[in-house]
């Protein structure tokens, strides 16, 4: 029963950090890079700004999903052996 439980918790954990990882910007400075313009040009001072950012909480909830995941990953082993 419980190992049903985990592995239900593990899905919806493995899901959720794929979406967050795809919905992420990547760090590719892209056609800018063409010009010999860095990654950061442009950027107001609001986006660089602490953890309000939409780039920091995607940061935060990969974070946190990755260590859930990790987590369950420990225990679905763990009960498996």
């Amino acid at each position: 029963m419980s190992k049903t439980v985990f592995v239900i918790l593990h899905l919806i954990v493995a899901v959720i950090l794929i979406f967050v990882v795809m919905a992420q910007e990547g760090k590719d400075p892209g056609m800018r890079g063409i010009q010999g313009a860095s990654s950061d040009m442009g950027e107001s001072f609001f986006k660089k700004n602490g953890g309000t950012t939409k780039e920091a909480i995607f940061t935060r909830v990969t974070t946190t999903m990755a260590i859930l995941f990790l987590i369950t990953t420990m225990t679905l082993v763990i009960m498996g052996s």
